[in-house]
Order: structure tokens, then sequence, then C-alpha cells
């Protein structure tokens, strides 16, 4: 299947200003990583400690009047999300003064109290301390930079070194705009953010990959007009990388649209991924391997007249 004919677009043209769009994008991502880093950036309940409980009513609630509610016995910074099927409400509550363990049987007190005619249960209950919730921060960013470090092993292995390189800036690209993203929207940072972002990651070594292959095969075709053929290899794969976007775009936004409240946010930060990722392998991926083969070509030349 082939969703558009063959094209002649001078993607590697056009990398100056691709160049300086991801510069500011990984700027905004870097700080949105080091505020999280620091624990300053809207933290989830996994990483800055807090109780999440999740309540089941007999009939609907309002969700201003619960936060009101909360507001009244201390608990005004209460994050709330209305769960329409089934009348549910989940309610997550950062760091309090209140001992663990306490916040969750607080709060089945203040329903009870202040909606005695809606009876409830309590479906779910999670409550993590703070010194659990910074481990697993700092656990969360090793484990993204190990996940950067096998990509480049990966690369270097199967291609070279220079492709390693190229494929490992492309997708730390795409990690630092879902990042930035999340960070000016002020949306939490929790684990399924964590998890959509390894996820992109993966499917942005994919979609490289198969741009990096085209662009060997050809190079191997031809070795003289190797830096000629990084435009043509683009190109030729276009149609395959919009048709896998495409589908797997669509299916988060489905997600996005229909997956409910719980999944929102993850599902958001895979739509902003696979946008980004589609315009890494195109935009950045390659233009970078392209500069280091043609300042690896250059230095040859010059070594050769030497």
């Amino acid at each position: 299947m082939q969703l558009i004919g063959k094209t002649k677009i001078d993607f590697i043209g056009m990398r100056k200003f691709s160049f300086v769009i991801s510069a500011i994008i990984a700027l905004i991502g870097i700080t949105g990583v080091v505020q999280v880093a620091r624990n300053a950036a809207n933290m989830g309940i996994d990483f800055s400690g807090g109780t999440s409980v999740q309540l089941k009513f007999a009939k609907p609630v309002h969700i201003d009047q619960a936060r009101e509610a909360l507001a009244r016995h201390n608990l005004k910074d209460a994050n709330l999300q209305e769960i329409k099927d089934g009348n549910k409400l989940l309610i997550k509550i950062g760091k309090t003064s209140l001992a663990v363990g306490k916040v969750a049987d607080t709060i089945e007190e203040v329903f009870k109290k202040e909606f005695p005619a809606n009876a409830f249960i309590m479906e779910s209950s999670t409550e993590i301390g703070p010194s659990v919730g910074d481990k697993m921060r700092k656990d969360t960013l090793i484990a993204v930079a190990i996940s950067m470090l096998g990509i480049i092993i990966y690369i270097a292995w199967r291609f070279d070194f220079k492709f390693g390189i190229g494929a490992t800036i492309a997708t730390l690209h795409d990690v630092l705009a879902m990042f930035a993203v999340f960070f000016l929207m002020n949306k939490e940072i929790n684990l399924l953010f964590i998890t959509a972002v390894l996820t992109i990651a993966g499917y942005s070594l994919t979609d490289t990959v198969v741009v990096f292959d085209r662009i060997r095969e050809n190079m191997h075709k031809n070795l003289k007009e190797a830096l000629t053929l990084f435009n043509q290899s683009i190109n030729e794969v276009l149609s395959r990388t919009i048709i896998t976007s495409l589908t797997t775009f669509l299916a988060a936004v489905s997600l996005f649209i229909f997956g409910g409240e719980v999944i929102h946010d993850f599902a958001f930060a895979l739509v902003v991924g696979i946008v980004v990722a589609t315009y890494s392998s195109v935009f950045v991926a390659s233009p970078i391997v392209m500069v280091m083969e043609k300042r690896a070509m250059s230095n040859s030349a010059v070594e050769n007249k030497a």
C-alpha cells in the first residue's frame, strides 16, 4: 500500500530550520527534566508521595461539591477526577500533615459526614511515603538514561557509530519534547507518563531504523554519491512512515477520546510522542548523520591531500 506517490522533498535542505526548532524544544524539555529532578514540577503521588483513593457512589456526586467538602476538612489541595462510568471519583492528595495510613480513613470519614444520603464503597486505596516517591523518581530518571545508552550501543552495533549518535539524539529529542509539553501544560508527571515516554522511545527508534536501513542500502549501491542519497532514502520510505505513524496516531487518539479520565494523560502523551517521533526520524536523525558523514568525508579528503 502506498499512500503517496514518489516525492522529491528536500528534507536535508531544511535541516538548519529544523535544528533550531528542535533546540528550542530540547531546552524546554531539559528545564522540565531539571524541575522533575528537583521535585518542583507537577509531580504525581508516584514520585512525590501521597494518597490515591477511588470511591464508587450509589448516586452521582458533583466534583465541585466533593472538592468543597474536602476543603472544609483541611484537604483543599486534593486533585479530583470524575469517572462518569459508574459514579466513581478518583481523589489524589499529596503530602499532608496527616500520618501515613490515616489519609484514606480521613477521606472516607469526610464523605460519610458530608454525603450521608449517598452510600459509597472504597474501590481502591494507595499510599506512598515521601521517601519511596523520591527513590522512584531517581530510579525513573536512571532508567531513562540507561535506555538512551542501550539505544546508542544497539544502533552503533547494527550500523555504525555515526548512526548511533543520530538515533540517540533523535530519541532523546522525542523524550525531551514530551517532558516539554507536560511541563508547559503543567500536567502531572507520574508512572503512566514515564511508561508513555519509554513506549515512544521504542517507537521512535523503530521508525528511525527504517530510514537508516534505506540510507545504508543506498550508500552501499553508490558510495560516491552518499550525501545526495539521504534525501532520496527518506523520500523512498516516506509513504511507509506516514502510514505507520497515521495508524498508530489514530489508535492513540481513540484512547485519548474514549479511554476515560484515568488514562487521559497517558493517551495524550502517546499522541504527542507519535507526532514528535515521526518528525524526528526525518528532520533530526537523518540530517545529523548526514552532517557527521560530511565532516568525516571532508577530514578524509584533507588527510589524503596531506
